[in-house]
């Protein structure tokens, strides 16, 4: 028996690269910008969100005005997310992708952890990407299909003192990945997350010399991951070559959780 045709879950039906459009949520710097760099390079038009433009934000709205889009948005604002979507449908007419990238951190024993500390986390690293989605996930139903791609966090799977609050986020966002595979496959949209291990990032930069030698020792390979490594991961998720692929969490941490 033959199998059937797949449906194209990866881009517009004209099947241009520069017919494809991403949302990138903290695309102003770290593993976020250089997801923007990258998708621009392959030709896609990108918009984004951060609380502030830098330099990166200015030279790129500068060099490329018709392919890149910034908005002032905080993700612990809803109705600011959700204009970011609109306005991206506005300015290009379509979504095909949406990033969860950004993401906040604060690492602090649970016992001293204060609410307004639990709420911000809630809000920034999970209600956040839930509410993107789901605007996004309007705009591509309407479209014919698209993708969400969620990152999430070893966190979600191997505990770490001092990062409960934050690994229930990402462990909610796991979940939720999950259940939205299911949910939105019929209107021919994938949903993935992609989980890092510790690789070199904003984020990482105030891991002391003894903890990074700790990290290394006890990842397989011996290292942090390098950030291209992660956006590579990233970049085949949303390939065609990926077009079978939904529903799953896939790990990226040198073997650490093994």
């Amino acid at each position: 028996m033959t199998a059937p045709e797949p449906r194209p879950a990866d881009g517009p039906a004209t099947g241009a690269a520069a017919d494809r459009v991403a949302l990138v949520s903290g695309g102003s710097r770290g593993l976020g910008r250089l997801l923007v760099e990258r998708l621009l390079g392959e030709g896609w038009r990108v918009a984004t969100f951060s609380r502030s433009a830098n330099e990166f934000v200015k030279d790129l709205q500068a060099e490329q005005p018709d392919r890149f889009l910034w908005e002032a948005a905080d993700l612990a604002d809803p109705a600011a997310l959700r204009g970011v979507v609109r306005t991206a449908v506005q300015r290009f007419g379509r979504i095909d992708l949406l990033v969860n990238n950004a993401a906040v951190l604060h690492q602090e024993l649970f016992l001293t952890t204060s609410r307004k500390q639990t709420d911000t986390l809630i809000a920034s690293n999970l209600v956040a990407p839930i509410t993107l989605a789901q605007a996004c996930a309007r705009a591509m139903t309407r479209q014919g299909g698209g993708q969400i791609l969620n990152i999430s966090s070893i966190n979600a799977i191997r505990g770490y003192r001092g990062v409960a609050v934050y690994s229930a986020t990402k462990a909610g966002l796991d979940g939720f990945s999950r259940s939205l595979a299911r949910e939105l496959g019929a209107f021919n949209i994938r949903v993935n997350s992609l989980v890092p291990g510790f690789f070199d990032s904003d984020m990482t930069e105030e891991v002391t010399e003894k903890n990074r030698e700790r990290i290394q020792r006890r990842t397989p390979l011996g290292r942090l991951g390098a950030m291209n490594e992660i956006a590579d991961a990233v970049l085949y998720l949303i390939s065609p070559g990926a077009s079978f692929i939904t529903g799953q969490s896939i790990v990226v941490d040198g073997g650490i959780t093994c």
